[in-house]
Formats: structure tokens, C-alpha cells, sequence
């Protein structure tokens, strides 16, 4: 019998989300849903992936421009925060000025809190590791692994929630069946 592992599971589900068109049945969410929804204007669709649980916020970030502003939280171009839906895919649209080379961040407020701590959970695009330490130190991830590139249309951009557990930031494990 074939047994797929934890890893691998989530290895499967991120390259699934990668290659997946703009899902029909899904609701785009946020406030500019409208223009993802046409896919005519320059902007990211942010495909949430591996969310712990449905409770909280989920709040999203763009920036642009020079990438050592990537990630400076007084250096965002657009911030979107939604309540999170009680079931189903969570795909968010943040538009952008134009065609260009942007990133995004992410972060699951778990509790409500309006803080980043323990129980919330974290990600950016493309999904770049990082550790625990990198956030005691403040650390940002290279821009060569966040940048995305979008053009005139929608890009869809997959993040991986991660999440504290034990001593490391990582995706919770879903056991496959």
C-alpha cells in the first residue's frame, strides 16, 4: 500500500497551489476581489496554504519598489486585513501600481490580538525559511527569495503559513490518509 508522509503532502498541496489557475469556485476575498476577479490589471492573488485553524485575522502586505524596503512596516504599498472565512480556500487579491517586482508578507492573528506572538503565524512569497533566530535578530529573508514578478494580468502568488512549534517556525503537519 502507498503511504504518503506528512512532508510529502505538503510538498504535493504547495505544488498543486502553484500551478492551479485562478479557481472558479473559490471567492476571492479582500476588498479589491473585484479586479482579481476580471484578471485584467497588474495585481497578486495570494493563495493561503496551511492555515492551523480558521479563528482570527489574516492580514497582507505588499511592497515594492527597493528591495531593501521589503518587509519595513512603514514601507507597505497596500495592507489588507480580513476576517478569516469558516471553511474553503482562502485566496486574497492585493492589487499593485503596475507591472513590476513586488513581495508580500502575511500574518495569521490567531488571537486577535493585533501582535505578532506565539500563536500567530507568519509567511512570505516564495516561501522562504526562516528561523527563529533570524526574527530575534531581525533578520529579513533575501529579496532574490520574496521577489515576485507580476505582469499587466493576475500572478498567482502560494504562501505557506507557518507556524512556532517546539523551537523552529514551520507548516503544521496534516496527517495524510
Amino acid at each position: 500500500m502507498f503511504k504518503i508522509t506528512a512532508p510529502a503532502a505538503m510538498s504535493v498541496a504547495i505544488l498543486t497551489s502553484l500551478f492551479a489557475p485562478v479557481s472558479a469556485s473559490a471567492a476571492i476575498l479582500g476588498p479589491e476581489a473585484a479586479l482579481c476577479a476580471a484578471g485584467n490589471s497588474p495585481a497578486m492573488l495570494v493563495r493561503v496554504i496551511g492555515l492551523k485553524n480558521r479563528t482570527g485575522t489574516l492580514r497582507l502586505r505588499s511592497f515594492g519598489g527597493s528591495s531593501a524596503t521589503y518587509f519595513d512596516k512603514k514601507a507597505y504599498l497596500k495592507r489588507i486585513q480580513i476576517d478569516l472565512p469558516a471553511n474553503g480556500p482562502v485566496e486574497l487579491c492585493l492589487p499593485v501600481p503596475r507591472p513590476g517586482v513586488y513581495a508580500v508578507d502575511l500574518r495569521h492573528d490567531v488571537n486577535l490580538n493585533e501582535k505578532s506572538d506565539r500563536a500567530d503565524g507568519a509567511g512570505a512569497s516564495g516561501n522562504p525559511k526562516v528561523s527563529l533566530i533570524d526574527i530575534i535578530f531581525g533578520k529579513r529573508p533575501a529579496a532574490s527569495k520574496v521577489a515576485v514578478s507580476v505582469g499587466a494580468g493576475v500572478t498567482i502568488v502560494p504562501i505557506v503559513v507557518n507556524y512556532l512549534q517546539g523551537g523552529s517556525l514551520k507548516p503544521i503537519q496534516t496527517t495524510a490518509r
